[in-house]
């Protein structure tokens, strides 16, 4: 294969104990804590659904680091959102359930960062949203933990902080649907290959940041994901 132009550098995700993890698609749930569902002005448990953003969003965190991420343009209002990250490694199509353990590779603290004003008009024209969420860095990841390592994290506090103060909080048995019943979900509408990640949702708390603000996401087991908006 003869390429017409030079291809750009795989998007990456830094390992735990060394080595990196190459990232092909990036999906996400909504709305998948209750208390965060009725602060967006849902209820319920309503049936999953999912949007993208693409590889190179990722911002890559290093164990021990802190990163920092742009502040983007045409936004007034960005927000955080802190969540578990779910690495795929092994594909499939139409997983069970019982089965969805078996194609994870590891975990990892995400933050699905938030053009909050233009999601939010966009919602209000009937027009897709990715430009609320699909923007560049809008995908601060610290390192992944193998599962072999972690075992299957169905439990564990999850929370983000800024500049110190406690925004975020609450657990990962909170998921209105759970890692396993996500991936199995998901795999029926698209097929999963090693390289997917999964956002899996936030709790309540979402909220603004400016530049020089100090984010910290936080999830039991593993660690801490310190990110500088500037």
């Amino acid at each position: 294969m003869s390429l017409v132009i030079p291809a750009a550098a795989p998007a990456t995700v830094a390992v735990h104990g060394g080595g990196e993890f190459p990232v092909r698609r990036i999906y996400c749930v909504g709305r998948n804590y209750a208390e965060h569902a009725q602060e967006m002005g849902f209820t319920g448990r309503e049936q999953p659904f999912f949007f993208m953003k693409p590889a190179d969003a990722v911002v890559n965190v290093a164990d021990g680091s802190t990163a920092g991420m742009a502040y983007p343009p045409q936004t007034k209002n960005l927000h955080h959102e802190v969540e578990l990250v779910v690495a795929i490694g092994a594909g499939g199509r139409d997983i069970a359930v019982a089965d969805a353990a078996k194609h994870i590779w590891g975990y990892a603290i995400g933050l699905d960062m938030t053009r909050r004003d233009l999601q939010n008009e966009m919602k209000k024209q009937g027009r897709p949203w990715c430009i609320g969420k699909a923007f560049d860095q809008s995908a601060p990841i610290g390192p992944l933990h193998s599962i072999a390592r972690t075992g299957e994290l169905n439990k564990g506090a999850i929370t983000l902080s800024v500049n110190g103060a406690i925004k975020q909080k609450g657990d990962l048995s909170e998921l209105i649907w759970n890692v396993a019943e996500t991936i199995s979900i998901l795999s029926a509408a698209w097929e999963l290959k090693a390289g997917d990640l999964i956002f899996t949702g936030t709790p309540a708390g979402v909220g603004a940041v400016v530049p020089g603000d100090l984010m910290e996401g936080a999830i039991e087991g593993l660690g801490q994901l310190r990110v500088v908006v500037k």
